[in-house]
């Protein structure tokens, strides 16, 4: 298959602003775009939209296509599915990117399936660039270097298909135990719901905001498009930990399981220390220990703090896949060879019962000091 068409993605528009999702999807597929010489297009659809373009253009968007409707706002399935569907089917573009959030997770499968297309969800790695992707796979996979080295094709239909210009959308399967990567060949455009975090979102650009075009594309809404009414929006009371947003999280392993409680009260103490948040491996959220919104990792969390204190924890590839891109990496382990010691810019081997009083000591007298 042919691709000339556009890079477009999706942008989720809640309370007056853009979803932080959608651009670190922009920021993303600026460099996608770019490998494949295209155009990066953005969609936002709801109401009052009013010089939201300038929230896209210094993320490297070249057009933007606004719909605007009272009707678009707040969210609803089919009459964003319907505007979504007959844009696409005029524009043709060769990839869409959703976040995986509740909205991408609707919208998204439902989209593909009336384009009749493949979408690969909860993605956390893309690529286009196969010397790029090949190199990700050496830091994140077992794969042997000559398997690697020859993954330049795939059996398409029985016929071997150059895989240099498809998308590679790479997700957790079986529980986060494997990394699958997805492509699809056939059929346009290829779809991917990304999760928030993974992907880093530019700085703010205004010299980028030059020369984008403004496109308000027609469109009708059916009666059948209109069949869910919003009668009243209610916030959830339960306000969830943010490890996305933190600059500092402290988390917990395996290594807590002599004493639960009293480990998580001394990440507790260690991160209110630093202003952070406490953060938990997969274990520690299996377990019980922790609840899942405080897990990091393939299945969890992609988190960039700017300090991340692992405690008790192995590091696992899909743990250090959600947490590796931390500016600086603190690890307490017993054990010598923990994986984890490979990306910790600072590692002390000894019991984190011991070790966690300290630190929040030498933290404390550190803040005193200044």
């Amino acid at each position: 298959m042919t691709d000339n068409n556009n890079l477009i993605v999706y942008c989720e528009y809640e309370d007056g602003k853009v979803a932080d999702v959608s651009l670190e999807l922009l920021t993303k597929g600026r460099v996608l775009a770019d490998k494949l010489g295209v155009k990066l297009e953005a969609l936002v659809i709801g109401d009052k939209l009013d010089k939201i373009e300038e929230t896209l253009y210094p993320y490297g968007v070249d057009t933007v296509y606004k719909v605007e409707d009272a009707r678009l706002y707040p969210y609803t399935s089919n009459p964003h599915a319907s505007v979504l569907i007959n844009l696409f089917k005029e524009i043709k573009p060769q990839i869409c990117l959703m976040g995986a959030t509740c909205i991408g997770r609707d919208l998204g499968p439902r989209c593909a399936a009336r384009l009749h297309t493949g979408l690969c969800a909860d993605c956390t790695h893309l690529d286009v660039d196969m010397p790029i992707y090949k190199d990700f796979l050496r830091s994140a996979s077992t794969l042997p270097e000559e398997k690697i080295e020859k993954m330049n094709t795939a059996k398409v239909m029985g016929q071997d298909h150059d895989v240099s210009r498809d998308l590679k959308m790479t997700r957790p399967a079986f529980g986060g135990n494997l990394m699958a990567t997805i492509i699809c060949p056939r059929f346009r455009p290829a779809m991917a719901t990304v999760r928030p975090g993974v992907m880093k979102k530019a700085p703010f650009d205004q010299a980028k905001a030059d020369a984008v075009k403004i496109t308000k594309p027609s469109f009708t809404l059916s009666e059948a498009d209109m069949d869910t009414e919003v009668v009243e929006v209610v916030k959830a009371a339960k306000k969830l930990v943010d490890l996305i947003g933190a600059d500092y999280i402290v988390s917990v392993g395996r290594g807590i399981s002599k004493d639960v409680e009293g480990g998580i009260k001394l990440a507790e103490e260690l991160a209110d220390v630093l202003g952070g948040v406490v953060g938990g491996s997969r274990v520690a959220i299996d377990s019980g220990w922790l609840t899942a919104d405080h897990q990091v990792g393939q299945t969890g969390k992609t988190v960039h703090p700017k300090v991340y204190i692992a405690l008790g924890i192995s590091g696992s590839i899909q743990h250090k896949a959600g947490m590796s891109e931390s500016e600086c990496i603190i690890a307490v382990n017993k054990n010598e060879t923990a994986p984890i010691f490979e990306i910790a810019d600072y590692g002390i081997c000894g019991d984190l019962f011991k070790v966690t009083p300290m630190l929040i000591e030498a933290f404390k007298a550190a803040k005193a000091a200044k």
